[in-house]
């Protein structure tokens, strides 16, 4: 018995008459080290750049917020300096139309002092 028939022979086993024999070995192509370490490298640039993002993004924020607290600080000491402006005047309305003010006399002055 040759080689070829001893093969012939142990795949009827598996194969009804009449029909081929023939098997196909399913090959994958594999990625080799360097095709390995190429793929890292840019998945590291890309996930380093993604991070960028967001680091540039909350930097953006931060700036933003600390703008609008300035912002806020100024408009507050604004307000407290107009609320005063405003006591100010309504202080002297109240005073020029209170009984007690119309009441008073007014005074001329009588006489000027020279040195």
């Amino acid at each position: 018995m040759t080689y070829s028939s001893s093969l012939a022979v142990g795949r009827r086993q598996f194969t009804p008459r009449n029909q081929n024999s023939t098997s196909y070995k399913n090959t994958r192509s594999k990625l080799g080290p360097i095709s390995n370490t190429i793929i890292l490298v840019v998945l590291m640039c890309v996930l380093g750049l993604l991070y960028l993002t967001q680091v540039t993004k909350a930097n953006t924020y931060g700036y933003r917020i600390n703008f609008l607290r300035e912002q806020q600080t100024k408009l507050a000491q604004e307000h407290d300096q107009l609320e005063v402006a405003s006591a100010r005047l309504q202080a002297l309305d109240r005073v020029k139309n209170s009984t007690v003010a119309s009441s008073l006399v007014s005074v001329a002055p009588s006489a000027t002092l020279t040195n």
